[in-house]
């Protein structure tokens, strides 16, 4: 096979896998290393000595060039194919939730877009971090708007880059980016990530004034818990779930059944509680790199096993639909 297919597919498996970032940069980097070489310079062992080049790296291109899937892929083939699959998964025609370098993603914008379309996806919302988000390296307004221009260019016949955020939720309620900004996007997702150990109440209204909102489109990753991975674990927020989840229906926000396996987020319990309080879904990837899109595989099985039907997930959803949801008067 193309060695340079190799090592970017190997890229993104362990993107997917969520191994160091430094191990799937090593791939990518390798791949840009060769690709201006012919096969005879590939075939030559002075290329472990070129720069980007190391030793595992030179293994996969030695053995594509050879004519055989190099033994590290085969082994990441073999741990995907037997991830989570549902048929819900093959109606999946988009994904709302995604994050580049510009906050706390791995790669431009472009790889993210690539690998989207790579996955059959009619569309995808980038969504970067809002300002508040420090660590995330989140978007000031001014980066914001910068970023706005770059999106728009990403025009295809079978593909729409959507503008967007993952806007915080201030302790409050209130909304981490101005008003009149919010308001040029195409998806607003909505997220707590500080002060999770608030109390039932104070949490409640929080997450409560957050949905009354007009400009909210998603509600993200709702408790904020972490079930396993290199972050360690955490418990989720406790809020009055009825509540919320009425307030969701009510203002017609859709609750994220975040697909990252550390997340799991919501939990099967409250699933159930925002189902049967007549919630409409978004099932994303929350993505932090280009293999990273293929996890809403997880979020698929998930809401599949929980009896969602897909009419009630706006993923599922035609770009034509989606945005008259989009554009809902509120």
């Amino acid at each position: 096979m193309d060695p340079i297919d190799a090592l970017n597919e190997i890229a993104y498996l362990l993107e997917r896998e969520r191994s160091s970032r430094y191990k799937s940069k090593a791939f990518r980097t390798a791949a840009h290393a060769i690709a201006d070489l012919d096969d005879a310079a590939l075939r030559d062992p002075a290329l472990r000595r070129r720069k980007g080049i190391g030793e595992t790296t030179f293994a996969v291109i030695s053995q594509a060039v050879e004519g055989r899937v190099p033994d590290y892929l085969a082994e990441l083939r073999a741990k995907t194919q037997a991830a989570a699959d549902s048929e819900l998964r093959g109606l999946l025609r988009g994904d709302l939730h995604s994050h580049s370098e510009w906050s706390d993603g791995l790669t431009p914008i472009e790889l993210m877009v690539e690998a989207a379309r790579g996955l059959g996806h009619e569309y995808l919302a980038l969504t970067d971090h809002s300002p508040r988000l420090r660590v995330a390296n989140g978007l000031s307004a001014e980066r914001l708007r910068e970023q706005l221009e770059v999106v728009r260019g990403f025009d295809h016949d079978d593909f729409t880059l959507l503008s967007g955020i993952e806007v915080d939720i201030l302790d409050e309620g209130a909304l981490d980016q101005d008003d009149a900004l919010l308001d040029e996007l195409g998806v607003v997702v909505a997220s707590a990530h500080s002060q999770l150990r608030m109390e039932k109440g104070p949490m409640t209204r929080r997450l409560v004034t957050a949905l009354a909102n007009p400009r909210v489109d998603v509600l993200g990753h709702v408790t904020g818990r972490l079930v396993e991975g290199a972050r360690g674990t955490r418990p989720p927020s406790t809020f009055d779930a009825g509540a919320v989840f009425e307030a969701a229906a009510a203002h017609g926000v859709a609750v994220e059944i975040n697909s990252r396996p550390e997340r799991q987020d919501p939990p099967d319990d409250l699933i159930a509680i925002a189902f049967e309080a007549g919630c409409l879904f978004s099932i994303d990837s929350d993505a932090h790199a280009p293999g990273q899109l293929s996890l809403i595989d997880y979020g698929a099985a998930r809401a599949e096993r929980a009896g969602i039907p897909p009419e009630r997930i706006v993923t599922t959803w035609p770009l034509d639909r989606l945005r008259e949801w989009l554009t809902r008067e509120r």
